[in-house]
């Protein structure tokens, strides 16, 4: 996936919680990751000093992080669901009958999607097939292993 062409879609409460994360990154979390670099540095001879690689390691994860979290609440369109609609929209939570099973998930943009906790990206097979969708009706998706479900929705919440 290139990041370039890529438009990242959020709900408020995704642009809320990158905010949150963002801020713990930059204030508590570079703050402690300067303090393992400094004590490690105490240590003496770093070429062989395991701890202060371990800090620079996490240093350089810790600002790739934040970068990424920048670069996605630079690029977002964040997306308020609309009210009333009757149709599965980015931000809606559904319940569905998937091959039998009821399943409920709540359609999220991508840089939000968390499968273990039900919430699925618009641009995934599932959430893609839904969207525009109303209650009542049948959809079919196709896994990424290529086993086709046919999923009725049942209910649409915001």
């Amino acid at each position: 996936m290139d990041m370039a062409d890529s438009n990242y879609v959020l709900t408020p409460e995704g642009k809320k919680k990158l905010e949150e994360e963002l801020h713990y990154l930059e204030t508590e979390k570079r703050a402690e990751v300067g303090e393992r670099i400094r004590i490690a540095r105490e240590f003496g001879d770093i070429t062989e000093n395991s701890e202060y690689d371990d800090a620079k390691n996490e240093q350089g994860m810790l600002e790739a992080r934040i970068a990424e979290i920048m670069h996605i609440l630079s690029e977002a369109t964040i997306v308020s669901t609309p009210k009333r609609s009757t149709k599965v929209t980015v931000g809606s939570t559904v319940t569905l009958n998937m091959n039998g099973v009821e399943r409920v998930f709540t359609i999220v943009g991508g840089a939000e999607s968390d499968v273990q906790v039900g919430k699925i990206s618009n641009e995934s097979p599932v959430g893609a097939a839904l969207l525009g969708h109303k209650k009542g009706e049948t959809v079919e998706a196709v896994g990424p292993t290529g086993k086709k479900s046919v999923i009725e929705i049942l209910k649409i919440e915001r």
